[in-house]
């Protein structure tokens, strides 16, 4: 079993309005050294796969067609090998 961390971030030429409100929100409690905030998603899920070659494909799959957008979004991930254990829910 594997466990995936995934990354989704906007493309660096995509406007990101979420971060530019945080960022002006910033700037009202006294931030005033922040710049170009870029609000991104942090997804946690477990591949039920030992084959660690197959478990890449399947969450850079998963990745592309469900967690992202292709058009606007990148994304990177981290796959580690993971012992179940009683925290693990299936």
């Amino acid at each position: 079993m594997f466990k995936a961390t995934v990354i989704v971030k906007r493309r660096p030429t995509i406007l990101d309005p979420q971060g530019k409100a945080v960022e002006q929100g910033a700037k009202l409690l006294g931030f005033n050294n922040v710049r170009n905030t870029r609000i991104g998603k942090y997804i946690e899920f477990f591949v039920d796969i030992t084959d660690k070659n197959m478990a890449e494909k399947e969450v850079r799959e998963y990745s592309e067609k469900l967690l992202s957008n292709p058009i606007m979004e990148d994304f990177e991930f981290i796959l580690s090998e993971w012992a179940p254990s009683e925290e693990v829910v299936k």
